[in-house]
């Protein structure tokens, strides 16, 4: 890090727009730096550091399933503009959040949930 040519004191670094944009994002979806980077198998001090700065070590389908975890389409995470025609996610995401929530519940409330779950296919899947 250079230091300020007035003090000498190294600059303290200000986050990029994609940094903001995912500290942002992150707090407003309730995940903690550690929660996220372990649902995409980096550290905590990755995460602060990609809200500090640019990262380049993420791979495309980390960035689809950051997308997914935030809410939002890679488009906007990467570039804060939305296309005017994407859609939010759809059910298949909000499917995938209702079980991850589960996944968190006793053994007993899982089963019940699968029960209702099973319960709810087989009524749609009559036609009812």
């Amino acid at each position: 890090m250079l230091p300020d040519m007035t003090t000498g004191r190294p600059l303290k670094q200000r986050p990029t727009a994609f940094g903001q944009r995912l500290a942002e994002l992150r707090k407003s979806t309730g995940f903690s730096q550690a929660q996220l980077g372990e649902k995409l198998g980096f550290s905590q001090r990755a995460i602060a550091s990609w809200e500090m700065r640019e990262t380049t070590s993420l791979r495309p389908d980390q960035i689809i399933l950051l997308s997914e975890l935030l809410n939002v389409s890679v488009e906007f995470l990467i570039t804060g503009n939305e296309q005017k025609d994407k859609k939010r996610p759809g059910p298949k995401s909000q499917l995938a959040e209702a079980f991850e929530n589960a996944s968190k519940l006793s053994r007993k409330d899982q089963k019940q949930v699968v029960s209702v779950v099973n319960a709810l296919v087989t009524q749609a899947n009559s036609g009812s």
